[in-house]
């Protein structure tokens, strides 16, 4: 906890005399910026009642749902809450990554494992009033009752986890795969597979009841997009931005070299032979996030929750010694905060 703190501070402090020098404020650029700005409208009124609709309903409820309910009992505006969830929820995510690492190969791997979550390099987005952190919080949380024989647990985090981001699918996968397999010998872990896709499907059943149309949910992300075509536009783009443009944005250039080398960590994950829960999890992740043709800017954002990739790095970072492990979390580190900043400031769009 304490190292994923000192990264994350890092990255706060960089980003804070950045956002000084070019006479921005700190808070607004965390709290009150792109998609923060629907999840607060939602929050204080609903899907429904907002110009907004129904674009709105591409947003999953959990979060502003969260954000209302404390909000009512606690000071500080709707924004100000959020934030602070963001924050609050980051810390509950790294100590799940921590303890998901700590159980399949030890405590330093664990502890590398939360830091070069905290060090990837959208990272500045677990400190802002998005969905991220709460979710990365439920999906780690989620394995890790997977691993331990929790079946329970883990179908309730997954169905949390669902009610937050169109990736609590992949969540869902996860728990539902763990759970068919053991339900030979266990009855109790059918419940927890046939429960765990539930707050994916409620809000999606829930939106096509609002839309009055099967496919309700995927017409509001077609407004925005959004749809699945199996990767076309995955390997077009790539190709545009890592090869043919003769001047590409830097920033998404390293969205691009992000989606290159998650798939190429899950073809490690899946040599190294992970459990079957986490390579469920990112397979459904990278399969969601590669295959769709929507907008490239975020599609390193929305693998942010999929830190089981960064396992084989771990472990390798763990196994070394020591001053090679500080040397290469370090500069991690410092990469991160100067991308935070590079992406809030200078980028110019949505993160």
């Amino acid at each position: 906890m304490l190292g994923f703190l000192a990264v994350r501070l890092l990255g706060l402090a960089v980003l804070a005399r950045w956002a000084h020098l070019r006479g921005h404020g700190l808070w607004p650029l965390l709290a009150r910026t792109w998609d923060s700005l629907w999840y607060l409208d939602i929050a204080g009124h609903g899907y429904t009642d907002q110009p907004g609709y129904p674009r709105n309903l591409a947003f999953f409820p959990l979060f502003p749902g969260l954000v209302r309910g404390l909000s009512a009992v606690l000071p500080g505006s709707r924004a100000s809450v959020a934030l602070g969830l963001a924050v609050v929820c980051s810390l509950v995510a790294a100590w799940g990554v921590f303890a998901v690492g700590d159980r399949l190969h030890g405590r330093r791997t664990g502890t590398v494992l939360a830091v070069l979550w905290g060090a990837s390099p959208v990272a500045a987005v677990e400190w802002m009033g998005y969905t991220e952190s709460l979710f990365t919080a439920l999906a780690a949380w989620a394995l890790y009752a997977v691993l331990g024989g929790r079946r329970a647990w883990a179908a309730g985090l997954a169905v949390a986890a669902g009610l937050t981001r169109p990736t609590g699918l992949a969540v869902a996968a996860a728990v539902c795969t763990a759970g068919l397999l053991a339900a030979r010998r266990e009855r109790r872990a059918l419940a927890a597979a046939l429960a765990a896709p539930l707050g994916w499907l409620g809000y999606v059943g829930w939106v096509a009841l609002v839309r009055g149309r099967w496919d309700g949910y995927f017409e509001v992300q077609r407004r925005w997009g959004n749809a699945w075509d199996g990767g076309a536009v995955t390997l077009r783009e790539l190709r545009r931005y890592l090869v043919h443009s003769p001047s590409p944005s830097f920033f998404l250039s390293v969205v691009s070299a992000v989606l290159l080398l998650s798939a190429a960590l899950y073809a490690c994950c899946l040599a190294d032979r992970q459990p079957l829960p986490l390579l469920v999890f990112t397979g459904v992740l990278l399969l969601v996030v590669l295959g769709s043709d929507g907008v490239w800017f975020p599609r390193a954002r929305f693998l942010l929750p999929g830190f089981p990739l960064l396992l084989p790095l771990a472990v390798g970072i763990a196994r070394a010694r020591r001053h090679v492990a500080a040397l290469v979390l370090t500069g991690a580190a410092l990469s991160s905060a100067w991308l935070g900043g590079h992406m809030l400031l200078v980028w110019g769009g949505a993160p």
